[in-house]
This record gives C-alpha cells, structure tokens and sequence, in this order.
C-alpha cells in the first residue's frame, strides 16, 4: 500500500445539511450530491487541497455497503486536523466554523507544545481541530 489517502469519507446523519455546512458554511468548493440514482448511493465529494476529497455519505448507506450494523459516531474515535499558515487563522476559522452552525467545543487557546489551537464539533459530531503549530506549517495548494 502506498502511503497516500485519496478520499475521507464521513457518515452524516442528513446529507443535505451536511452539505450546506462545508459547501455554504466553510466554503469547501464541491458539484453538490450524485448518484442519487442509485439506491445507497447519494454522496457529495469536497475538493481539499493536493487532491484530495471529503466525502459525505449518510451514515446508513455506509451500514448497508459495508454490512456492519449502524452505531453511534463517537467524536473521541477520530479527528480531522486543520493546521494553518498563521495563529490568527485559528481564530478566524473557528468563527467560521461557529457561525455555519458547529459546536465549539474547547475554544482556540495556547497549547503545550508551543502552538495555538480549538476544537470544533460539525452538525452529526464530527470533532474537527482547528491548529497554528509553528513546528508543522501546512504546504500551500
């Protein structure tokens, strides 16, 4: 396997909402939902940077398509870091974040390790970090 991740893909509990909350929200450029024509097969793909994709799927197509039983998400399992150029960034992305309808969950503050960073949850509990951290500065693209 290469060491490359291609696509993420989150279950959502409602698409649509899910959708507006990245597309209008964050602004995540993205064609809106397809494959509505197939049973199971509604999903919406974000455009991030170097490539790559958020996918959102409802959560109970993903249960049908994989055969596993639908479970709650639990936000502690995974998160999705979010690092930035500059620690006002930080600020300025949580407020976006905020006003498109996520939970705040630890504002950004100073961490242990030098840098600046907050915690926010998206509509189905998806708990994204929001981080300035002087020793990993993202790659433009």
């Amino acid at each position: 396997m290469r060491p490359a991740i291609s696509v993420l893909t989150l279950g959502v509990t409602d698409l649509e909402r899910a959708l507006s909350f990245y597309r209008e929200g964050l602004g995540l450029p993205t064609q809106g939902i397809i494959g509505t024509e197939y049973a199971h097969g509604a999903v919406a793909f974000l455009d991030l940077s170097g490539g790559l994709k958020l996918a959102l799927w409802a959560q109970a197509d993903i249960a049908h398509d994989t055969g596993l039983p639908l479970t709650p998400a639990s936000p502690t399992a995974f998160t999705i870091g979010h690092n930035v150029q500059h620690r006002t960034e930080v600020d300025a992305v949580m407020a976006e974040a905020e006003r498109a309808g996520a939970e705040i969950v630890r504002p950004a503050q100073p961490t242990f390790y030098g840098g600046y960073a907050g915690y926010f949850r998206d509509p189905d509990g998806h708990l994204w970090e929001i981080v300035w951290n002087p020793d990993l500065l993202p790659t433009e693209g």
